[in-house]
């Protein structure tokens, strides 16, 4: 239908709860070979099905695999990565000359309605509806899926949970095809697809004799029904699951904001969970947090911090930073600053073990939260680092203090030793915005330490914590004594940095203005214009980070940084 290969990746991808890589990409990854070879397979065994011809391989890809165009096995796909001299770049596949070509784009104008929309099912239902090419490709991809769904009902699953599960656990799908169509409404769905002349199965039609008129329906509080073989039966729970959506429906709900909510999970434990935009930390959150601490101490054995997410949380939000430093409110940052050290301190801090649950996109101001949090049990894919100085700042919620004296801690423990090791991991850590690819990667950055631990299974991962969590209140947990020595690097270490720096810059690896900005980063890093081997306080480093952060939101090219990344989704190198 003439649509480019970019455009069927941007209305596949995240827009319709699924991965990044969305269809084309994704083939590139698994490659087209493999990918060939398992739709014949289907092909030429599903006899049968009334959809057969999808499996079949068109020609399009028939012609790729004999230029031998398999994706990334080959170095070339759907997609071809080149290095030019300002870079690598990414061509795209012309299918019309088969040569490659500039990316372009997609550009829709139902993509501007939808993209700003939170809720899955909200998004999808106004592209279904929209009058351009972006609806009509939607609306045909998602009726003719859930169709098919519909029609393997009692072939490959008897019952719709499973299929859901399977799509979701498999494909990486944010919601499963009945989930989704009950999301976007059956009812309305079916009168369309009638309309059009589809076949509706017969499944369908029962379903809509149901006073629900969806697949799941919620018989109370605490039960769910789902469809299966031609009736609703309950919908058992998944082994080691905590549903926070289900526990809030049943009243579970300890405290809330528009940002974050504490929820009971049961056995004593308490969860906080992020519920804002991209799970950004801003005062609801920080005001949680601190909610959070308070009810532990008093009623609870245990708090876990985790959501459902799609990232535990991209960090601090950064308009309203932005915001505040253009109106010159340099006290309400300030302010703001405080209140986020408070809080990350009084995780450390609290009398009642705490545990961080964090997984995906876990950056800056999330990050700070884990390290704030005594223990951790990580999702295996977990992508997480202190990145702030990507947008011209640096971490100012204690993240540059508790990475100082996690690595400081790592050293051997003699007296006298030589911190500088140290200083420079943490400062190469923060200095070069690290993420770490893994949760295991991350043991290597000291984001994770000592009797943290990784989870396998992402549905788990709030169980798992939980579990570790009341394991520590169980054996008589301690909260750790504050540290008031902290030996820092000093005034030798921050030439050091600053030598380093300036080759850097002379290399051409890094702008003047990095170099100002690693400059300032070394100050907190190192303690200060003090005598190396001094020791300080973590109050005093918590000062230092505050200090330089003021200090950066009042440039210019901070500000620039800032703006660029909110604007364009990617740092500035100004």
């Amino acid at each position: 239908d003439g649509y480019t290969i970019e455009e069927v990746d941007t209305l596949t991808g995240r827009l319709l709860g699924r991965p990044k890589s969305a269809t084309l990409r994704t083939a590139d990854l698994v490659g087209l070979d493999t990918l060939v070879h398992a739709s014949t397979t289907v092909y030429d065994r599903a006899t049968s099905d009334e959809k057969r011809d999808y499996f079949k391989a068109p020609d399009l890809m028939q012609k790729m695999l004999a230029g031998k165009m398999l994706g990334d096995k080959t170095g070339q796909g759907f997609y071809k990565k080149v290095k030019g001299e300002g870079g690598s770049q990414i061509l795209t596949l012309d299918p019309a000359t088969m040569d490659y070509r500039a990316r372009q784009s997609a550009k829709f104008g139902s993509l501007e309605l939808a993209k700003p929309i939170e809720n899955l099912g909200e998004r999808v239902r106004v592209l279904m509806a929209a009058r351009d090419r972006a609806g009509a490709f939607v609306w045909k991809l998602l009726a003719e899926t859930f169709l098919y769904s519909a029609a393997r009902l009692g072939e490959v699953s008897d019952d719709v949970a499973s299929i859901d599960r399977a799509m979701r656990w498999g494909f990486g799908w944010d919601m499963g095809p009945f989930e989704l169509w009950d999301a976007v409404g059956v009812e309305a769905t079916v009168t369309r697809m009638r309309a059009e002349g589809m076949t509706i199965p017969p499944v369908v039609d029962e379903v809509l004799k149901s006073p629900s008129r969806s697949f799941y329906q919620r018989e109370d509080a605490a039960h769910t029904l789902q469809f299966s073989a031609g009736k609703y039966r309950e919908l058992e729970e998944i082994p080691g699951f905590i549903d926070l959506a289900a526990l809030k429906a049943q009243g579970k709900v300890v405290k809330k904001n528009a940002g974050a909510s504490l929820v009971d999970i049961g056995d004593g434990a308490l969860c906080l969970e992020f519920h804002s935009k991209m799970n950004a930390i801003g005062t609801d959150i920080i005001s949680m947090i601190m909610a959070g601490v308070k009810e532990t101490e008093a009623n609870f054995e245990a708090l876990v911090i985790g959501n459902h997410g799609s990232n535990f949380s991209v960090g601090a939000n950064l308009m309203l930073i932005l915001l505040e430093a253009r109106e010159g409110n340099w006290e309400e940052i300030d302010l703001s600053v405080r209140q986020f050290q408070k809080a990350t301190m009084a995780l450390k801090y609290c009398r009642k073990p705490v545990v961080a649950a964090p997984f995906g996109m876990t950056l800056g101001g999330g990050c700070e939260v884990v390290l704030g949090a005594q223990h951790a049990v990580a999702s295996a894919e977990t992508y997480i680092g202190l990145v702030e100085v990507g947008v011209g700042l640096i971490p100012a919620g204690g993240g540059c203090k508790e990475l100082v004296m996690r690595n400081v801690d790592a050293l051997p423990n003699v007296e006298g030793i030589d911190v500088f090791p140290a200083a420079r991991a943490a400062f190469e850590a923060i200095g070069l915005a690290k993420v770490s690819t893994s949760a295991e990667e991350a043991f290597g950055l000291k984001i994770l330490h000592g009797g943290d631990s990784v989870c396998m299974n992402p549905d788990r991962l709030l169980h798992a914590a939980k579990v570790t969590a009341l394991a520590l209140a169980r054996r008589g947990y301690q909260p750790p004594d504050p540290v008031r020595e902290i030996p820092v690097a000093g005034e030798g270490g921050i030439a050091a940095m600053k030598a380093s720096l300036y080759n850097m810059r002379e290399g051409r690896y890094i702008s003047e203005y990095d170099e100002h900005i690693g400059t300032q980063l070394a100050r907190i890093i190192c303690g200060g214009e003090v005598p190396a081997g001094t020791k300080v306080s973590e109050s005093y480093l918590l000062q230092l980070e505050r200090e330089v952060f003021l200090k950066l939101c009042g440039t210019k090219k901070t500000l620039e940084r800032m703006q660029f990344m909110l604007k364009e989704g990617k740092p500035l190198r100004n």
